[in-house]
C-alpha cells in the first residue's frame, strides 16, 4: 500500500514535518510519500491562498495516479480541493480536517479546534458544519501566529496552544482537542501530555483512516459526483 501525502504549499520543511508523523504511526508495511509543488504559496492562509494552490496540488494527484499510487492524504486543515482530488484520484483521498472531525466525534462529545489565524476561524467552522459536527464542534479558536511563525518559534507556539487548549477545556468544556494546522502535528505529543486531554494531529487521523480504507478495499465512487473529470479543450488566450 502506497499513501501519498500532498502539501498543497511550497514549503518543503512542512511537507517533511508531515511525512515524518506519518511515519510514526503508518503500519510497517505502508510505503508513504509526501510532496509538495513548487510554484504555490509558502502557506496557505485564506480562501485566496487556497484557490491559488488547488491547480498545482490536482497535479501532484495525476503524477500519483501514473505511479499507482493507493491514496493521498491533503496536507492543509483547510482542506483546499478536495473534491476536485477526488475527481481526479482512484483511490481514497482524505482530508486532515475531515479525518480529525471525524476521530474526534468518535472518542469525545464535544471538542475544540485551534487554528492559527483568526481569519482561519470561519473556513474551519463551515468545515465543520459540513462534516456533521456543527454540534460536536464547541469552538474554533485561534492563537494569532503565522503558519510560518510554527517554525519560526516553536516555543511560542507550543505555549500559545497550552494556553488556548486549557481554555477550552475550562471555557468549551471540550474533551478533545483538534489541532488546525498541519504544521502543528510535531507538537501533538507533547500538547497531549501537558493538558491531561486527547490532542488529535489531522496528518496522523488521515494516515490511518486512509490505510483502513484502502486495506478494505474501498475506493473513490466513480458514479456521478466524483466521475474522472470530462476531457476538454483549454483554449489559450491570443497574444497581442
Amino acid at each position: 500500500m502506497h499513501i501519498r501525502i500532498i502539501n498543497p504549499n511550497s514549503t518543503a520543511s512542512m511537507t517533511a514535518q508531515a511525512l515524518e508523523s506519518a511515519l510514526r504511526v503508518k503500519h510497517q508495511d505502508t510505503d508513504v510519500s509526501a510532496v509538495n509543488p513548487t510554484t504555490t504559496p509558502v502557506s496557505i492562509e485564506g480562501v485566496a491562498d487556497e484557490a491559488v494552490s488547488v491547480p498545482a496540488m490536482l497535479d501532484e494527484v495525476r503524477k500519483g495516479e501514473r505511479l499507482g499510487v493507493d491514496a493521498y492524504v491533503i496536507a492543509c486543515f483547510d482542506d483546499p480541493g478536495l473534491h476536485a482530488a477526488r475527481e481526479v484520484a482512484r483511490g481514497p483521498v482524505i482530508g486532515i480536517c475531515q479525518a480529525a472531525v471525524q476521530v474526534a466525534m468518535t472518542i469525545s462529545r464535544r471538542f475544540s479546534i485551534i487554528t492559527t489565524l483568526p481569519r482561519s476561524i470561519s473556513i474551519i467552522e463551515d468545515l465543520a458544519h459540513e462534516y456533521g459536527a456543527g454540534h460536536h464542534c464547541r469552538n474554533v479558536r485561534a492563537i494569532d501566529l503565522p503558519v510560518l511563525g510554527l517554525e519560526e518559534n516553536p516555543m511560542e507556539a507550543e505555549q500559545l496552544l497550552i494556553r488556548e487548549i486549557e481554555l477550552a477545556k475550562k471555557e468549551d468544556r471540550a474533551e478533545a482537542i483538534i489541532l488546525g494546522c498541519a504544521g502543528m502535528s510535531a507538537l501533538c505529543d507533547r500538547l497531549r501530555e501537558a493538558t491531561g486531554v486527547p490532542v488529535i494531529d489531522g496528518v496522523t487521523a488521515a494516515i490511518k483512516l486512509a490505510e483502513a480504507l484502502v486495506g478494505a478495499g474501498y475506493a473513490t465512487s466513480k458514479v456521478n459526483s466524483y466521475d474522472y473529470p470530462r476531457v476538454k479543450e483549454t483554449k489559450m488566450a491570443a497574444c497581442a
